[in-house]
């Protein structure tokens, strides 16, 4: 078994579809700029048809961008990523972040060992979870603190200003999060 990135094709129609939806274009607009049909575009977007290099210039000109930052933003078609822990060295307490997960995707994981800046303030645009795998940690979230030990989660909705710190030596928290270029759907009705 080795530790690799499977290559596969990329499902450009997810990022097609977010820059349109951005842009607040309708699939008819596209086409017209693009000279492609509605059909077409709709095949695209859900990833059953893929565009010929031709194709996904003119795409990206009515999209006002380029093929390459499409291609830069589309998803793999399915991929395997193994990343592996780094062994730490005997008496090595160095706070450290390791980032989970390699390149650009939907969900953004780090692993924080250590204590780290526990007076700097975080305001995430999308979703976060923060899990605690050893230790214990202190957060402030909109003015209220929160202790949480081994094993517990703590879940911040988009734009919820924090901050934390370690309170046992050792203490390491995964923090998994929506990715900044993911255009989170916000539905505050509720």
């Amino acid at each position: 078994m080795g530790d690799h990135k499977e290559q596969q094709p990329v499902r450009v129609g997810a990022a097609v579809r977010r820059r349109r939806r951005a842009l607040e274009l309708t699939l008819a607009v596209v086409a017209e700029r693009s000279g492609l049909s509605v059909p077409f575009l709709s095949q695209v977007e859900n990833d059953k048809a893929r565009p010929s290099s031709g194709s996904l210039e003119k795409l990206a000109d009515a999209l006002r961008t380029t093929a390459v930052e499409l291609l830069a933003a589309a998803d793999p078609a399915c991929s395997v990523d193994v990343v592996r822990a780094e062994p730490a060295a005997e008496g090595d307490f160095v706070p450290r972040t390791r980032s989970l997960v390699r390149g650009h995707h939907q969900l953004h994981a780090s692993e924080f060992t250590g204590d780290h800046d526990a007076g700097r303030e975080y305001q995430h645009r999308n979703d976060e979870l923060m899990y605690v795998a050893d230790g214990a940690v202190e957060i402030e979230a909109e003015g209220r603190a929160y202790r949480l030990g081994r094993g517990d989660t703590l879940y911040l909705t988009g734009g919820v200003r924090h901050r934390w710190r370690a309170t046992v030596p050792d203490t390491r928290v995964v923090v998994v999060a929506v990715a900044e270029h993911i255009e989170a759907v916000q539905d505050r009705s509720r």
